[in-house]
């Protein structure tokens, strides 16, 4: 009984909690594009040139460009999430008012098609009619739940938020280690916050760990090489 329990409290039962656990793993993935995205340009940068002032103008550039890129496009597209939502549940609203008969016959309807007896179905959308029509059909149609319309203002700064959590690492490192040691210490802080990131990414997901760090690890390690290789094929080309 309890190790059943214990299994069962690991379940995000309640809505809110999954809620936040999407929110939780979008984080994780706002740190990691920030990381890998920040590290490449400055690694990219510093491969052709070990001058700082062009290493921290395009790490700024790729800091500050990279949240808002992140805050705008998460805005769009919760923006369009919660007016689907929306819509969603003034239809709904409206078919209420409308048709209440209708919508009882789809109510019960349902709850007959998830194994209920046909007496049991109509009393169970009885009594969530008495409490709160709108709530029952919204759950049991569209499994949307009106207290929980995504915030587009919310998603963006959190997206923001995520991205500079993650992206103030590499550029921190390669802008304040002197020369010799920018890119080495960049690619181990990087790959370290990648590792804490996938793993971390993983266990949100309730995934086994291993896998998913090292996918993570492989294309943070890819990232950097490819654009410190690009940078110094510029540097010593005479490109730049």
């Amino acid at each position: 009984m309890d190790q059943e329990k214990e299994l069962h409290g690991l379940e995000p039962h309640d809505a809110g909690v999954a809620q936040r656990l999407n929110w939780l793993r979008a984080g994780v993935l706002g740190a990691n594009d920030g990381i890998v995205s920040v590290a490449a340009v400055v690694v990219g940068v510093a491969g052709a040139t070990t001058a700082n002032g062009p290493i921290i103008t395009a790490g700024a550039a790729a800091v500050i460009g990279g949240a808002i890129s992140m805050a705008l496009g998460e805005y769009v597209s919760v923006s369009s999430s919660s007016d689907s939502q929306r819509a969603l549940i003034d239809k709904e609203r409206g078919e209420l008012e409308e048709m209440p008969e209708a919508e009882f016959a789809e109510l019960t309807a349902i709850y007959r098609s998830k194994g209920l007896s046909a007496d049991t179905a109509a009393r169970v959308a009885t009594e969530l009619t008495a409490h709160d029509a709108l709530r029952a059909h919204l759950d049991a149609e569209l499994n949307l739940d009106p207290d929980e319309v995504l915030s587009p203002w919310h998603a963006a700064f959190a997206s923001a938020v995520a991205f500079l959590s993650g992206a103030i690492l590499p550029f921190a490192t390669a802008v304040f280690l002197p020369g010799s040691l920018k890119i080495p210490v960049t690619f181990l802080a990087v790959l370290l916050a990648l590792a804490v990131t996938g793993a971390l990414g993983a266990k949100l997901g309730g995934a086994p760990m291993l896998r998913p760090t090292i996918r993570v690890l492989v294309g943070g390690a890819a990232a950097l090489a490819i654009t410190f290789a690009i940078g110094s094929w510029l540097g010593v080309s005479g490109v730049v």
